[in-house]
């Protein structure tokens, strides 16, 4: 029976990262420690947030955000790729495979913008500063941050709802570990000129019109701590930006690397370990290099230890 959409398929099997048997049992082991670090670290982040005041600022209710995103991100597309080295054969349901295709889509999209926001955080804390309880008040980072969610919700329906009109005939085994836009577009046996088109110009916006935002905001920045002449001055402006540039230059990189090309020129192989990047090793990241390069973070951790630590004390 044909689906509403024209698909022929019902299911798909997802072939996973590797078919060597020898390398099942290591990958697993390795993955399933990445996404255990993963899990910690961002819902470590998020809960110091919550529980230190002194972290209720602009730059860390982004962070917040990104940390929340990185955790759903993460865990919608890790679990799926263990399974895939413990089982025969993987399958997952075409309205599930559209619905994880979804989610990638909507949180890939998201942090696109909340890294963009923190930019902009960054720019107006230094380039501006008497004006930043102003442009970066409670008020404009909800805006912010719904902004950058409603990005990612449309931008995903887009991606999906041009997905759901290809048909996939006798094909249905994805050469992927998730359902991904490229092995999506070459296992349709029809026309996919209209998705490429899509492709180019919602992902390249996503991708370049941010990438723009964040390198201006980085040059008045940069030009703004050339001006600085303390040492120490430079030094401490330098820092509280790194952290977000090494964030940026990961994510945007690997991504522009995968989508701004034609689905045709990359080789699925190819794809799959630099899918690894951006989907798996970005979100454990994250929270590492926020974290480690962080005093303000730091300060926290040790607060909520103490305040826990005190608790068992007076409990006991």
């Amino acid at each position: 029976m044909a689906l509403a959409n024209g698909s022929f398929v019902t299911e798909f099997i997802l072939l996973g990262l590797t078919d060597q048997p020898d390398l099942q049992m290591p990958l697993f082991l390795i993955f399933l420690i990445i996404y255990l670090i993963t899990a910690f670290g961002n819902l470590t982040l998020i809960i110091l947030i919550v529980l230190n005041s002194h972290l209720h600022t602009p730059m860390y209710f982004f962070l917040f955000n990104l940390s929340f995103i990185d955790l759903c991100y993460s865990s919608l597309i890790t679990p799926k790729m263990l399974m895939n080295f413990v089982l025969e054969k993987n399958i997952i349901s075409y309205m599930g495979c559209m619905t994880q295709f979804y989610f990638f889509g909507f949180f890939a999209i998201s942090e696109c913008y909340v890294l963009t926001a923190m930019a902009y955080d960054r720019y107006v804390a230094i380039c501006n500063p008497l004006l930043y309880s102003v442009a970066m008040s409670p008020k404009m980072c909800s805006y912010f941050i719904l902004g950058s969610y409603f990005m990612g919700f449309s931008g995903a329906m887009i991606h999906t709802g041009c997905v759901m009109r290809l048909t996939f005939c006798d094909g249905n085994t994805i050469n992927h570990y998730f359902c991904d836009l490229l092995p999506l577009l070459q296992l349709s046996c029809t026309s996919t000129y209209v998705n490429e088109i899509e492709l180019f110009i919602v992902t390249g916006k996503d991708i370049i019109v941010p990438t723009v935002i964040i390198f201006a905001s980085y040059g008045f920045i940069l030009s703004n701590i050339l001006k600085i002449r303390s040492t120490s001055g430079r030094s401490k402006a330098f820092s509280t930006c790194s952290s977000h540039i090494i964030a940026v230059s990961m994510f945007f990189g690997s991504s522009a690397f995968m989508y701004l090309k034609p689905s045709s020129a990359v080789s699925m192989n190819e794809a799959k370990f630099s899918s690894i990047f951006y989907s798996i090793v970005v979100p454990m990241m994250n929270p590492l290099i926020y974290s480690l390069r962080n005093k303000d973070v730091k300060v926290g951790l040790k607060k909520t230890l103490s305040r826990m630590f005190s608790h068992n004390l007076i409990s006991l």
